[in-house]
């Protein structure tokens, strides 16, 4: 959820964009399939990743997520009155579900580029797991989503700034509805080694799956999930290779999804 990544500019033949990074989200509220806001049992998911970005020419990258560690947790619930355990906490870890894909670079004049996207979702997490089987690392679907980017550079008070948009169509398997999805990002250059980023990103069911919900306290997996987040990041370069981000993210509405900001850091390495 709301590790959605989108860019337009290629990197380049043998240039490359590499980060590592760890998303947590700590949920104990979610949004209904009416898009109410329902409390349940507190619930994590914190996960280890590797994105990458690697220009194998001018015009075409390929592009991957890798998440190599996730653990999904649910806390003890407990008597507020006796504190006794009313039921015990659970885990579980696992892989999650790799992304892969490439960037075409379409057309680009002057500062504005735009790009198609075709990143392919592969069902390398754990589908089910717990005791009610509610515990999952990935959908078990294998997916397919295809973008048209456009983006543009330009200067605003005079700092390095940017402003770029998608829109995309996810074609999902194994009963999944369909989804349309659209973002848009925009940066600032403050100072000469901070980058000052907004990002908004919204998923639509098409509603035409066969799949219910499967988990009515929320899920990031769940069928005919939509949300629309709204997310912050700050990107600092410690060298002009290496640098760090911090990035929290939160859903304006949603259903059938959590309804808790989440928080990504990570490190990066930019070899352009």
């Amino acid at each position: 959820m709301f590790q959605q990544s989108f860019s337009q500019w290629t990197n380049g033949k043998g240039k490359a964009y590499y980060k590592l990074a760890a998303w947590s989200l700590v949920a104990d509220q979610h949004y209904t399939n009416t898009g109410e806001i329902d409390p349940n049992a507190t619930r994590g998911n914190f996960t280890l990743s590797l994105y990458g970005e690697y220009g194998l020419t001018n015009k075409l990258d390929i592009i991957t997520y890798i998440p190599f560690f996730t653990r999904i947790y649910q806390n003890a619930q407990v008597s507020g009155i006796t504190g006794n355990v009313l039921q015990p906490g659970e885990s579980l870890n696992a892989f999650g579900d790799l992304d892969i894909g490439l960037r075409h670079l379409v057309f680009k004049k002057k500062n504005l580029s735009v790009s198609t996207t075709l990143k392919f979702g592969l069902p390398t997490g754990k589908d089910a797991g717990g005791s009610d089987g509610s515990y999952q690392t990935g959908d078990g679907e294998f997916n397919q989503l295809l973008t048209l980017d456009a983006g543009i550079s330009y200067q605003l008070f005079q700092k390095p700034s940017y402003a770029k948009a998608f829109i995309g169509f996810n074609n999902r398997t194994q009963g999944f509805s369909d989804e349309l999805q659209f973002g848009f990002e925009s940066g600032i250059k403050l100072f000469d080694k901070l980058w000052i980023l907004g990002r908004l990103h919204s998923v639509n069911s098409l509603q035409n799956g066969t799949l219910t919900a499967q988990n009515s306290q929320g899920s990031i997996f769940a069928n005919n999930i939509e949300y629309v987040a709204i997310g912050g990041e700050t990107a600092y370069y410690i060298t002009k290779k290496l640098g760090v981000t911090l990035n929290y993210t939160s859903a304006l509405s949603g259903r059938i999804i959590y309804a808790n900001p989440s928080i990504n850091g990570g490190i990066f390495l930019d070899l352009k």
